[in-house]
């Protein structure tokens, strides 16, 4: 009982309700409410109990998202909710691998003030940095591109403690230069821009049938991946439909077209199946950077660290590193 008092009025925003207090006072745990430190706090799992046995090395996890390489980003709330509870769980028995939580769609823009910066507080103390959806689509579309009105959502979004601002197209015809432009004012106020780029016009909404409107060469993507990394983009977002999503068969020609023209440690894939990341794994190392559902965090972390996997995998993934 004592455990699970301390655990909960640790909780910004439960500390301070009655029964909460209550509790933690007959407990002798009043001093336990505390906000949360501002140094984050990443468990190793080389110090755990099995860490005499093998396992692959990865890229070291530093700052908020820092990692060189082998970046793994998750999708928080969107399909369903991502509470503070479940969220702080899950990140402090597999922050290790996890590097990034992304606000889908327009999300965060529902919840109250207070709430958001408790959440986004909370991800910051397990070292991982907090992105935005592609919600500035709405955000232009309903303003007209009215600057003054874009910069107000980017400062707001600096404010409340966003690290990276994803900048998406897949329902917008814009301008490669205005694209471009929206890239730096980002870079300007303080945040990460991520530029997410796909083939398929539409593509980024949840959507189905999008295949029978075609695909856009994969020339485009890398032109305009290479402007945005001259923009300052920080990371490029591959956007999976038309690639391994709403497509009869994979487009993996595309993926190698990107690949050899871009650098990998500035993509990052969009894996909306473990099948898909399984795949980047096994063509492109433990190293690759991926966009993945929170729910397949350890299946993916298990992957990486060569420790198990799907027949073609098992036992094949393997790192060649420093200690």
């Amino acid at each position: 009982m004592l455990n699970v008092v301390s655990r909960n009025i640790a909780h910004p925003i439960l500390a301070g309700h009655p029964v909460a207090r209550s509790l933690a006072s007959r407990a002798g745990l009043i001093s336990t409410t505390r906000a949360l430190s501002t140094t984050p706090v990443v468990h190793n799992s080389s110090q755990g109990p099995f860490s005499f046995l093998p396992a692959n090395k990865l890229e070291k996890k530093i700052g908020r998202g820092e990692r060189s390489k082998g970046l793994t980003e998750i999708r928080g709330s969107y399909y369903n909710p991502v509470t503070y509870t479940y969220l702080n769980e899950l990140l402090s028995d597999w922050g290790e691998f996890v590097d990034g939580v992304k606000f889908a769609g327009g999300s965060f823009s529902l919840m109250p003030q207070d709430r958001l910066k408790a959440l986004i507080d909370m991800v910051h103390s397990h070292g991982c940095y907090v992105s935005t959806g592609g919600f500035i689509e709405r955000v232009i579309s309903v303003s007209g591109g009215d600057k003054a009105t874009i910069i107000k959502y980017l400062e707001m979004c600096k404010k409340i403690g966003f690290d990276v601002l994803e900048i998406s197209s897949g329902f917008l015809t814009i301008p490669t230069d205005d694209w471009v432009n929206l890239v730096k004012l980002t870079k300007s106020i303080g945040l990460k821009p991520k530029p997410e780029i796909g083939i398929l016009f539409g593509a980024g909404g949840d959507t189905e049938g999008l295949e029978s409107m075609g695909t856009r060469d994969p020339k485009w993507l890398i032109e305009r991946a290479h402007a945005f990394l001259d923009a300052g983009a920080d990371r490029i977002m591959i956007e999976s439909e038309g690639i391994t999503e709403n497509v009869k068969h994979w487009r993996t020609d595309v993926v190698s077209s990107i690949t050899s023209a871009l650098p990998m440690e500035k993509l990052m894939f969009e894996a909306a199946e473990p099948a898909v990341f399984q795949y980047y794994v096994q063509n492109f190392g433990a190293d690759v950077n991926v966009f993945i559902d929170h729910s397949q965090i350890v299946q993916l972390a298990c992957v990486r660290k060569g420790i198990w996997g799907k027949s073609d995998l098992f036992n094949r993934v393997v790192t060649f590193k420093d200690n």
